[in-house]
């Protein structure tokens, strides 16, 4: 089926070509694309046979030379080895590169801070961090990690994007040889595989915990939806937001607002606010700046609640009260996995959880 689909593209792809006046891409090349992701995604695993030229040429309709040039490039580039009499099979990639791979969804405070903390566990093993961003596509994250497997990456790291519903199959079959693969800071969908995570769920409680008790008034998540797709972390934090204000004997308000630019003064007073939580540093830093603005003394009329506790929430006057992932630890236990397996140790079922804690500052 999953073939079939790629053969009408393909032929799609020619027509629109021809329909569209759009640079010529010989069929063989685009028969070449396919194969080649198909391997890096992992579709064919390291020694599987990929089709014959007569079955390629039965499944894609296309001529024999045309099969012929793109099993060519595929061996040309080393994704495959080809054995006369046997057929052609996806080629072992080769020794590990001693080189390790963090795979993020965007750039932040607190991803800044992982990838910061992780080249430095890296350096005491002797080995270097490159880091690649998917922009938040799940896609993009599979092509990105079978990539960095196939190239014999010591390790690769990944904090998942967004939306897992479409990543977890892959984690779930994935077969990364010798490359170390672990999950970090969050995972919604993570039985199958080794991680290192954070309770949001517990972090965001312990900050509404904080603010129910300083506050009479209503209480704000100040959600960023600045990334594409589905967020399913925040959908999260949201739910254990409202769920644990509706607990909340003196009855606060819960209110959602989905933006920072949506907040402002009179919405502050229409709907008596007297705490926000924001999902990052910095959108708590521009409610600070929209509260200092407006003349609200902070945190005697408004507090606030922040989620990451980086540099931003540190040294930011005033100083913002912000819930700590640890992620010193989170890195170092990370690290310790990667050394373990590399040792010869089995850590396919290494899964830890940290407990986020709150620090307490002047907001």
């Amino acid at each position: 089926m999953y073939m079939k689909q790629t053969d009408s593209r393909i032929n799609a792809d020619r027509q629109n070509s021809m329909n569209d006046k759009e640079p010529f891409v010989p069929i063989y090349q685009k028969l070449f694309d396919y194969y080649r992701n198909a391997i890096i995604t992992q579709q064919f695993r390291v020694g599987d046979r990929i089709p014959s030229i007569n079955e390629m040429m039965r499944q894609h309709g296309i001529a024999r030379e045309t099969a012929k040039a793109a099993l060519k490039l595929l061996a040309d580039n080393g994704l495959i080895v080809q054995k006369p009499g046997k057929g052609s099979f996806v080629t072992n990639f080769g020794p590990l590169k001693k080189v390790w791979a963090i795979v993020v969804p965007f750039f932040s405070a607190h991803i800044e801070e992982l990838i910061f903390l992780l080249r430095l566990e890296a350096a005491k093993s002797g080995r270097e961090l490159e880091h690649y961003v998917d922009y938040n596509n799940w896609q993009e994250e599979i092509r990105l990690v079978g990539q960095l497997i196939n190239q014999q990456y010591e390790a690769v790291i990944v904090i998942p994007t967004f939306d897992e519903t479409e990543t977890a199959s892959f984690y779930t079959r994935l077969k990364s040889g010798g490359t170390v693969v672990s999950l970090i800071d969050r995972t919604m969908a993570g039985s199958y595989f080794t991680y290192v995570i954070q309770s949001y769920d517990l972090g965001v409680k312990r900050g509404v915990q904080y603010l129910l008790e300083r506050t009479n008034g209503a209480l704000a998540f100040v959600k960023n939806n600045i990334w594409l797709n589905r967020n399913m972390v925040q959908e999260l934090m949201r739910e254990t937001f409202q769920g644990f204000i509706a607990e909340d004997k003196n009855r606060h308000q819960s209110i959602i607002i989905d933006n920072v630019r949506q907040i402002t003064r009179e919405l502050i007073e229409q709907q008596n606010i007297s705490g926000f939580f924001c999902c990052d540093d910095t959108d708590a830093i521009r409610v600070v700046g929209r509260l200092k603005e407006w003349g609200y003394a902070i945190p005697e009329q408004i507090s606030i609640v922040s989620y990451g506790n980086t540099d931003l929430a540190r040294y930011f006057s005033p100083a913002i009260t912000s819930i700590h992932p640890h992620s010193v630890e989170m890195v170092h236990t990370t690290a310790t996995i990667i050394r373990q397996k590399l040792d010869g140790k089995d850590v396919s079922f290494s899964q830890y959880v940290l407990q986020p804690e709150i620090i307490v500052r002047e907001t």
